[in-house]
């Protein structure tokens, strides 16, 4: 699966297009290294986002095409969530 659409299915960013975005403003890293939005993502990456001063790493254990809203945040575990 995409980053983008990752991001977007597991309600971390609401839109695709502003999940879009955060890539190309080099925001977003996988493994410790700069992601474009068409990054396939695989279970065990380890996804750092970067907004304004605020960090939040994660890492994914399950990617699904469509999820229930109460059953999203079994896609990843937060690493940490730093301002």
């Amino acid at each position: 699966m995409r980053l983008d659409k990752f991001l977007k299915v597991s309600r971390i960013i609401k839109r695709r297009t502003v999940a879009n975005e955060a890539c190309d403003a080099q925001r977003v890293q996988i493994n410790s290294r700069p992601a474009k939005a068409g990054t396939q993502v695989k279970v065990g990456d380890r996804v750092t986002l970067f907004f304004g001063d605020k960090t939040f790493r994660f890492r994914i254990l399950k990617v699904e095409e469509t999820i229930k809203k109460q059953d999203c945040t079994d896609m990843y575990e937060v690493l940490t969530d730093e301002n």
